[in-house]
């Protein structure tokens, strides 16, 4: 039951941030790539300090492992801001084909820092998701951007290692204290490296910056869920419903469809890490068995 409630959250988390994500991509045309991970960050905190004061919670939100939740917040800067960069020179699609090769590096680091099991079948179908990675970075044309693509696998890096730090932390901490430090520590860390090229906000942006607020404490309440409910391998390859998202996203409000090499290297990633999640709980319910 447990499992079930992990994955539940995650289809939940992916679909919140799919839609931030599509509001960045907006915002990324306005502001600098710093500016918008620090509004980002900004725009979601009301939405979680406000629930937990109106039921007297407060107390959720007292960290334990500081030194986690600094390291995590400081790789949520790096990701979101690289992240916002890719955006900003490709489409959602083909950004999210690249960083779908997050829930692989998560599988790979889980074995590594949180001692979860992956045999040679699970290893060999990682190193083809990594090839569908490399297919996609192909430079094309209608395809995606060299140094889009770049950004967007130094984010999904970031990602993976604060997914990891996140899984660590539940150990110790309650949701609303990794959430609401993520936020805090993006928010101070990335405002003051923006500082120097702050955009004002336009007025017709403060809508879509509470939508951006909304939707992403939404999608970091649900995600901080899944990994506490459920082993990494299990709930990462859920991200790849994003692709679907995105696909959908990009070509009802921008017309732009995934080039060739995309759609061939996203199928790779995707068909790599569905083996790994299906693997992988196949072998927990062998063990578990015996």
């Amino acid at each position: 039951m447990s499992a079930t409630r992990g994955v539940l959250a995650m289809f939940i988390a992916v679909a919140a941030f799919s839609w931030m994500d599509a509001l960045l991509k907006i915002f990324s045309v306005h502001y600098p790539p710093l500016q918008v991970s620090a509004m980002r960050a900004l725009a979601s905190i009301p939405f979680v300090v406000l629930p937990l004061w109106w039921r007297g919670a407060l107390h959720e939100l007292r960290p334990v492992r500081i030194e986690l939740h600094l390291l995590r917040g400081v790789l949520g800067i790096v990701m979101l801001a690289t992240f916002v960069y890719a955006l900003r020179e490709a489409s959602l699609a083909s950004v999210y084909s690249v960083y779908m090769g997050a829930p692989l590096l998560i599988a790979a680091l889980a074995t590594w820092l949180l001692g979860e099991r992956a045999d040679a079948r699970q290893w060999l179908a990682i190193g083809v998701g990594f090839v569908g990675v490399l297919v996609i970075l192909k430079p094309a044309p209608g395809g995606l951007p060299l140094l889009a693509g770049l950004g967007a696998v130094l984010s999904a890096l970031c990602y993976a290692s604060a997914a990891i730090t996140a899984r660590v932390l539940t150990r110790s901490d309650r949701s609303p204290a990794m959430v609401l430090s993520f936020l805090v520590v993006v928010a101070v860390g990335a405002s003051v490296a923006a500082a120097g090229s702050w955009t004002a906000v336009r007025e017709t942006d403060w809508i879509l910056l509470a939508c951006v607020g909304l939707t992403g404490a939404v999608g970091q309440h649900y995600i901080t869920e899944a990994f506490r409910h459920a082993p990494a391998a299990t709930v990462a390859p859920i991200e790849y419903t994003a692709l679907l998202w995105g696909a959908s996203i990009d070509w009802v409000f921008w017309q732009v469809t995934p080039a060739t090499n995309v759609l061939f290297g996203a199928t790779l990633v995707v068909a790599a890490g569905v083996y790994v999640a299906l693997h992988g709980r196949a072998a927990a319910h062998t063990n578990s068995a015996a």
